[in-house]
């Protein structure tokens, strides 16, 4: 009897996929990539329109040069600057001013709003008092701060922080008021504490106009800042502007200016980024 060993079935290789399935992934990158860079594209012309519009103007003699000079001429003096270590110099005195006003705004101006808010009779105390000093500007108060602080960084830090305190106040107040009473009903309901009803419900309702109010004093930070910063400063961007107007460094003059400007962007840019770190739990209706 001749025993028969079975041969081992070798197991089928499995049928290579056709091109044509990795085409639409491939396609869809690109098509990505190219909405990307169309959407860029958008969004920058104005920005060229206006670079291109700066630097030709004067050279067609269309404005005098010497007030209004070429964007490559105000760019070359901004990297001088920037290689010399003036500007660091300069934004670094600037942004340690303005974030610690900020920031200080934040801490005290939040919690309050929230306590005013929420508890009434506050709201009705303090309410005139309100009123009166959110139509005082805060740059009509710097002889005030000068007078009582002196011309050191501590009067500047307490005016940014006069001028951030007020719209994150003001916001934080709304963004409690326009709570939908549904939703504080509904988890009283279950039985939630004072606590526990401002950690899941009052929170998270109020924090978009919070922010709203958090991202306009960090406008209203660079912009009183540089204001302060022009009158008793010895260093900040303020100073530089104030500085090269008067030295008639033109040049240098937009240079601080287009400093300015592209802060206030990026601090705008992460305080998006920040609100949107906080409120994940949104839904954008616009999207789709």
């Amino acid at each position: 009897m001749v025993d028969i060993v079975e041969r081992p079935t070798r197991l089928a290789a499995p049928p290579a996929l056709p091109d044509a399935v990795a085409v639409p992934a491939a396609a869809g990158r690109t098509g990505r990539l190219l909405g990307l860079g169309a959407r860029a594209l958008h969004r920058s012309v104005a920005i060229v329109a206006l670079a291109a519009v700066w630097e030709g103007a004067p050279r067609l003699g269309l404005v005098d040069r010497v007030f209004l000079p070429p964007l490559s001429e105000v760019l070359a003096a901004w990297w001088e600057l920037l290689r010399s270590g003036q500007l660091a110099e300069h934004v670094g005195a600037s942004l340690t001013r303005s974030l610690a006003g900020l920031g200080l705004a934040v801490l005290t101006a939040i919690p309050l709003g929230l306590l005013i808010g929420w508890y009434r009779p506050l709201a009705e105390l303090l309410s005139p008092l309100l009123e009166v000093f959110r139509n005082t500007a805060a740059l009509a108060l710097l002889p005030v701060f000068v007078l009582i602080l002196g011309l050191g960084e501590t009067s500047k830090i307490a005016l940014v922080l006069y001028a951030c305190s007020w719209p994150i106040l003001l916001n934080t107040i709304a963004g409690v008021k326009g709570v939908d009473p549904l939703l504080i009903r509904s988890a009283r309901s279950m039985g939630l504490n004072h606590l526990r009803l401002f950690q899941k419900v009052i929170l998270p309702a109020a924090v978009p106009t919070i922010f709203t109010g958090v991202r306009l004093a960090g406008a209203y930070s660079i912009l009183v800042l540089v204001a302060a910063e022009m009158v008793g400063a010895k260093a900040g961007l303020g100073y530089l502007v104030n500085y090269a107007q008067y030295n008639f460094a033109i040049p240098d003059m937009y240079s601080g200016i287009i400093t300015i400007s592209a802060i206030g962007l990026v601090v705008n840019q992460l305080l998006v980024a920040l609100e949107r770190r906080f409120s994940t739990w949104r839904v954008d209706v616009s999207a789709g």
